[in-house]
């Protein structure tokens, strides 16, 4: 059994001993994982440690400023707004993993960017185990681990043998806020990973506004607790539906609730019907491109967590 206080000891001297008196970068999202090693290098080396956000503008609704506002005096910070840069790389792609690998490129171009302003040499990052283990097993990319040949930082990732809920131990020995240790988990490529299809300015709006809605009546009723994930997809597929007296035809988004322990697999649990019902409704009443809601109701495996 891991001992976690030897490992934060050790990451800390290992750190140490890596960097030595370099400068680096950390790509922070706000997510557990990042926010960890955030908090294990700034141990080991200080303010020779840069905090970069970058907002890729595939976000959930108000991420941004809960991001900023919660490390903006804990850390080095640095905030980007690259949102049209990556929009302009994603547009016209529609196969999953060619998203990953743009978003990934363009994290690196930034990342290398700003490295060279201040001369770091390395770039770290809150890659974990299921990442390698997705990747290697070419289940899917991660957009952490498509880094492009030639590459000029060299990557420290502190946390790469652990799992996410060794991860959130950590976090709470490290003193995180229960906040942050307790958010459900965010993909880097945010909602891009979300939009089946080619990702748009309106699709990001109407995935957003889903999302958030899902989260927010999840959340009402404490269900947060018990779950791992719970998020809304916006597919491809345009159905007929009612709106008022007249004919529509609009937007498929499916909804997806799943418990694990570490991400390697889940399971989809039986929620109230009143829940999901009133998820479903407010989604098509207050979502005016969407016709109908679905529920995802598939445990991992077969399929992945999130959709693509």
């Amino acid at each position: 059994m891991l001992n976690f206080n030897d490992f934060i000891e050790n990451s800390i001297e290992e750190i140490k001993n890596e960097i030595k008196d370099e400068k680096a970068i950390i790509a922070l999202s706000g997510g557990i994982d990042s926010s960890v090693c955030s908090v294990l290098v700034k141990n080991a080396i200080g303010d020779n440690l840069t905090a970069i956000f970058v907002d890729h503008g595939l976000l959930r609704e108000r991420e941004s400023d809960e991001v900023s506002k919660m490390f903006k005096d804990r850390l080095n910070f640095k905030y980007i707004d690259a949102s049209k840069e990556f929009l302009e790389g994603l547009k016209g792609v529609t196969d999953p993993e060619e998203k990953r690998k743009i978003i990934g490129k363009i994290f690196i171009d930034i990342f290398e960017r700003e490295a060279g302003k201040i001369q770091a040499k390395f770039l770290v990052q809150g890659t974990i185990a299921p990442d390698w283990i997705e990747s290697e097993g070419k289940i899917k990319s991660h957009h952490n681990l498509s880094l492009p040949g030639g590459m000029v930082l060299k990557v420290v990732e502190p946390i790469r043998e652990l799992y996410k809920d060794e991860v959130r131990v950590i976090g709470r020995a490290l003193s995180l806020p229960d906040k942050l240790i307790n958010r459900q988990p965010f993909p880097g490529p945010g909602l891009a990973v979300r939009i089946i299809g080619e990702v748009t300015k309106e699709k990001l709006g109407i995935v957003s506004k889903a999302d958030h809605i899902v989260t927010e009546e999840i959340e009402k009723v404490g269900l947060n607790k018990d779950l791992w994930q719970y998020f809304a997809v916006l597919t491809d597929s345009n159905v007929t539906g009612v709106k008022g007296d007249q004919r529509d035809f609009g937007y498929l988004v499916v909804i997806r609730f799943v418990t694990s322990l570490d991400a390697m697999t889940a399971e989809v649990p039986e929620l109230p019907w009143k829940i999901v019902k009133t998820i479903s409704k407010k989604i098509t009443s207050e979502i005016s491109e969407v016709t109908h809601v679905a529920l995802s109701v598939s445990d991992k495996p077969p399929s992945t967590i999130e959709f693509t």
